[in-house]
Parts: C-alpha cells; sequence; structure tokens
C-alpha cells in the first residue's frame, strides 16, 4: 500500500479531468476507476492494452488488472480469454465511509457532504465472486480489495418532496486510501474473516460476528468451503456447521 502514490494518482486524474472541462455526471469514466488505473499502473501507456480481440484496464509485464466495481458476469469471457496466458488480478474497490453530496440540475449547487452511517464491508466481494466461481481457482486468478473513504455526487432529480428517491447517481471520488487485501492464494480470504470465530461456527453466528446480511454470509461460506478455506463438519439442527480448514 503506497498512500503517498494513490494521493499523487487522485490529483493527477482531477487535474487530467479539469483540464477536459468534464462536469459532474459527464464523464466517460469514473474517477475510482481512473484513479486505480492510475495507481496500479503509474505510466499511462500501460493503460487499455489490447490483448487478442480484448482490452486489458492495464498490462504491466504481462500481468492484467482489471478494476470491477459491480457485475462481475460482465468478466467471464475477459477471465476465460486472460487467465490461459495471463496472470489476472481482479481490482475490487470497496467503500469504507461514505460522504454523500446532492447536485441541484438547474444551478449547479452542491450541499455540503454528510457522512453515511453504513459502512463498507470487504466480505461484500463475495456477491460478485459468485458471479465468476469457476474461476477463483485458476492458478493465475488473484484479487486485491482496495478500501477507500469516498465523497459520492447525486442528482437532486429523483421522486418525492426531496427529490433524493431513485435519484441518479453521477460520481464517486476516492479521498483516501485505507487498505488493501491482497488475495494470491486461498488462504490469503482467512485475512478477511472475523478474528473472534469460534472453533466451530454456523452461517449464522458468522454473520453476526462479520457484521453482515445472512445471505452474503451463506454465499461467503459456500465459496470458502469450494476454496478449501473452512470445512462443513456436522450440522447443529437445520444448520450446517462450520470450522476453519486446519483447526
Amino acid at each position: 500500500m503506497d498512500i503517498e502514490y494513490f494521493d499523487l494518482s487522485r490529483s493527477l486524474v482531477l487535474e487530467r479531468q479539469e483540464l477536459a472541462n468534464g462536469g459532474i455526471g459527464t464523464l466517460a469514466e469514473k474517477t475510482v476507476h481512473s484513479t486505480l488505473k492510475q495507481y496500479l499502473s503509474r505510466d499511462i501507456s500501460f493503460q487499455e492494452i489490447k490483448i487478442g480481440t480484448y482490452f486489458a484496464d492495464v498490462c504491466v509485464d504481462g500481468h492484467i488488472f482489471e478494476i470491477q466495481t459491480r457485475q462481475f458476469n460482465k468478466l467471464r469471457a475477459k477471465l476465460e480469454f486472460f487467465l490461459t496466458e495471463h496472470p489476472v488480478t481482479v481490482v475490487y474497490p470497496v467503500t469504507n465511509h461514505n460522504y454523500l453530496r446532492w447536485v441541484t440540475p438547474q444551478t449547479g449547487e452542491i450541499t455540503p457532504p454528510k457522512k453515511s452511517t453504513r459502512k463498507g464491508n470487504p466480505l461484500q466481494v463475495f456477491a460478485e465472486l459468485y458471479r465468476i466461481r469457476p474461476f477463483l481457482s485458476h492458478p493465475n486468478f488473484s484479487l486485491k480489495l482496495v478500501l477507500m473513504d469516498m465523497e459520492e455526487y447525486r442528482m437532486l432529480d429523483g421522486y418525492g418532496k426531496d427529490k433524493k428517491k431513485r435519484a441518479t447517481k453521477c460520481d464517486k471520488f476516492p479521498l483516501t486510501l485505507v487498505a488493501e487485501y491482497d488475495i494470491e492464494t486461498p488462504k490469503d480470504y482467512m485475512m478477511l474473516l472475523p478474528a473472534e470465530l469460534p472453533d466451530t461456527f454456523t452461517a449464522k453466528e458468522f454473520a453476526k460476528l462479520a457484521r453482515i446480511p445472512l445471505g452474503l454470509a451463506q454465499t461467503a461460506l459456500l465459496l470458502l468451503s469450494e476454496l478449501g478455506v473452512v470445512t462443513r463438519t456436522g450440522k447443529q439442527g437445520r444448520s450446517y456447521l462450520y470450522e476453519l480448514y486446519g483447526n
């Protein structure tokens, strides 16, 4: 993790956007995506590299980085092609604290930032990883989670008296790099798990300790079981019991 270069990357991207005279909501590429490309490559010539019929977000010395905020299913064709010849790291940005700002379309007026009560969790990546499940155990596949504080802009163009319901989401701007998680082998997923996990636990107990919804906990445990990180050891009533592999 290089906080100094992350801040520089963020500044370089914002400067380029200002030179392009792009207003909020008019950018062809979202700011988080652009910042991470700069952070990962340092040299713009390593960005948007054509490999076969596809373009890689970043390719440095044959190592491909694909930045994806959601809808990992859109990566399937690329991964199937890239992984045969290249190491590929899927980069997933995670919002730590989010500061929301509202934009009035008619005037361009922007409200002061308001901190959201919700906080991001790196474990949310499992909902997306399920969409690329067949590739997770490929020897050329790795994952990078980038945890950042963000500032989000939305237009006051929605429904209701305050015009906030179903309002247009414009862009997110990285503020601070908080942490990075590099998952290169199945055992590296252990760093995402709650330290307080007992020797054996249910999905419900896992969800409570990890502070995630039960459905997400069940998805995570399914994938972790397939990767050999956790093992099903039996049942407690109608619930499966799990333990960390090697316990």
